[in-house]
């Protein structure tokens, strides 16, 4: 089953780390993401490029605006993606990710979406 992973941050909170510890976590990320592609678990990890954009209906017109959390401080900055044997493993992984730990209670987390096989929902 594979299973998308989307990390939420806050840039404000990242911004103000000093650099030594947003070098230490880019490091464990790294690292643990080198463990899972070892494990055959990792399909795909992509960092997000800003601004997002949304394309909404309005009426008959898609409205294209800027990213889809205008309010929100926090945001999606990165996705990977595992394909695992079980739900319990993906949420093993997602635990487990470096991000979660380095600045507890700072905001931030992930987002564990189960993708659809070609025959729908695969759990």
């Amino acid at each position: 089953m594979k299973y998308l992973m989307l990390i939420y941050g806050n840039e404000q909170i990242w911004g103000s780390l000093p650099g030594g510890d947003l070098a230490a976590l880019i490091g464990e990320v790294n690292a643990f993401n080198e463990e899972l592609r070892a494990r055959g678990e990792l399909v795909d990890v992509q960092g997000l490029d800003s601004p997002a954009r949304s394309v909404r209906m309005t009426g008959d017109t898609p409205v294209v605006t800027d990213g889809p959390y205008l309010e929100a401080k926090e945001y999606v900055g990165s996705y990977f993606v595992v394909d695992v044997d079980s739900e319990q493993r993906a949420l093993e992984i997602a635990r487990s990710y470096p991000g979660l730990r380095f600045a507890p209670g700072l905001g931030g987390g992930i987002e564990m979406w189960p993708l659809m096989t070609h025959e729908g929902a695969d759990h």
